[in-house]
């Protein structure tokens, strides 16, 4: 009887095989995958948009609301919201809401919530960076 040798090779078609039908699911299903479509910017467009200047509403830490339309003179959070309103009539302009460190979350939080059922829709919260 004749003994057979080892064969000390690694057999790679069937790998071959496996790896070239998952190009091919890829390569049909890729296109059909569409998440989303982004509108990008052509030459010849501004790439910001020209924007009114944004209403700021500052909440001071002793609880105290200013607006700079209002003349920077205290206002209540209903009245703030009012004229929010009126202001944005004539224009779209977005809200920005600048508290102090010491201002509690709630408060910034209710102010928010006044603004969303008022109808306000571009409200931003002021950051500063550093110390």
């Amino acid at each position: 009887m004749r003994r057979r040798k080892l064969v000390n090779q690694i057999n790679v078609v069937p790998f071959i095989d496996v790896m070239l039908v998952l190009l091919i699911v890829f390569m049909i299903a890729t296109p059909s995958l569409r998440t989303g479509e982004i509108e990008l910017p052509s030459v010849g467009q501004s790439l910001t948009q020209t924007q009114a200047d944004p209403i700021e509403i500052v909440v001071r830490a002793n609880g105290n609301i200013t607006m700079r339309e209002a003349g920077d003179s205290r206002i209540t959070r209903d009245n703030a919201v009012r004229k929010i309103l009126d202001l944005q009539k004539v224009r779209d302009r977005p809200v920005v809401i600048a508290a102090d460190r010491a201002v509690r979350y709630e408060e910034v939080v209710s102010l928010l919530g006044a603004l969303h059922a008022a109808g306000v829709k571009r409200v931003g919260l002021a950051a500063r960076e550093g110390t």
